[in-house]
């Protein structure tokens, strides 16, 4: 992946709705160019998807709470069921599994608090392998839906000394005889 290829992908994160003519010319390439390197990088995954992101208020889920869960055992049987039984559930909008304790953190929107507390009572607290669930209610998000930042294009490493010598030397203009 190159300085462009990066370019490209910056500039979809900020609106997915571009058109490849509109993206061409936001990064300063022609549109044929630009379509290839966008197929590319859909085929090889750096592009997962495109998606509208929707307000949770608009939609009456501006209820949110982050849940840590705990497992009883880190056996693989115990974390492929728990992860199935998490992804099952529509309010839980991400999860992701930690290091350390707690085991997972869990992102959960629904309408209001008694919701909420519906959905712990009847769907969170019997998650399989489940020891323990701790619930912090989000006041503000701050950070939201934020683009990934743009990571510079890595250089190449120095080549050790000698090698330097040579390619300066190799760049010098030759003397002229006479």
């Amino acid at each position: 992946m190159d300085a462009m290829d990066r370019k490209i992908l910056t500039e979809l994160q900020l609106d997915g709705r571009l058109t490849v003519t509109e993206l061409a010319a936001r990064v300063k390439l022609s549109v044929s160019p630009c379509h290839r390197r966008l197929r590319d990088l859909e085929r090889a995954g750096a592009i997962r998807g495109y998606r509208a992101v929707v307000d949770p208020a608009a939609v009456g889920l501006d209820f949110e709470a982050l849940v840590f869960a705990t497992l009883r055992w880190e056996d693989r049987d115990t974390v492929e069921t728990f992860e199935a039984a998490v992804a099952a559930v529509p309010h839980v909008t991400q999860a992701q599994r930690l290091f350390g304790e707690p085991d997972y953190l869990l992102r959960v929107a629904t309408a209001d608090l008694a919701t909420y507390q519906q959905l712990y009572d009847q769907q969170l607290a019997k998650l399989p392998g489940v020891q323990r669930l701790t619930s912090t209610l989000v006041m503000k998000n701050v950070v939201h839906d934020r683009p990934l930042p743009e990571q510079p294009t890595p250089t190449p490493a120095p080549s050790p000394a000698g090698d330097d010598r040579r390619a300066a030397a190799a760049r010098k203009p030759a003397r002229r005889a006479g």
